[in-house]
């Protein structure tokens, strides 16, 4: 890549982040495997910054399983005292928490609605919604969308599921593209 490509400022300088966004960030996401770990992940990330959460990555993928609702939905307690051990992740009693019980909620989304996916894309009519920011102040923390987004997640008994951690979700899935304009990402997402 040319050194003068414009990217979103946000990924700076680091090249696990540059490469997340140039590569992951707003690409339409599809896997159910892979909406539950984005999912995790985000609400992992509260409080946190991505980058220290994006480093923690194989971590989590290692620690939950792949991300497999299944196998996560069928954790014990001595899995969750296991993960509380676990350097790898954020070890953080209600986050660990959540993701159990989330991939239980998964499991029933996927028995109700055939898949997260099908689910969680119906949220925007399954058509990326394509934004037009020029500058980084442009981008909302949170929308009407991901308000609905946040309150059904709930309603449905998912944990740190709140507004701006469904909008960041929406992004890094590709349910909303949030590149700025002049980013050479823009027009391939």
């Amino acid at each position: 890549m040319p050194e003068n490509t414009f990217r979103c400022p946000w990924c700076g300088s680091d090249p696990l982040y540059m490469a997340y966004h140039d590569e992951e960030w707003g690409v339409p996401l599809h896997n159910d495997i892979r909406l539950f770990e984005m999912l995790t992940l985000e609400g992992a990330q509260a409080g946190l910054s991505w980058l220290t959460i994006l480093r923690k990555r194989e971590g989590y993928r290692r620690a939950f399983a792949g991300f497999d609702p299944r196998k996560v939905a069928a954790f014990t307690d001595d899995d969750y005292a296991r993960l509380l051990l676990d350097p790898g992740i954020v070890r953080n009693r209600l986050k660990i928490a959540s993701t159990i019980t989330n991939a239980r909620v998964v499991l029933e989304i996927q028995s109700r609605y055939g898949s997260l996916d099908t689910y969680l894309w119906s949220f925007v009519n399954g058509v990326p919604v394509r934004n037009s920011w020029q500058s980084m102040s442009d981008i909302p923390a949170s929308t009407a969308l991901s308000d609905a987004m946040s309150k059904e997640l709930k309603r449905l008994g998912f944990r740190f599921v709140g507004s701006t951690i469904c909008y960041a979700f929406m992004q890094a899935t590709g349910m909303v593209n949030d590149h700025l304009t002049g980013c050479f990402c823009y027009d391939a997402c």
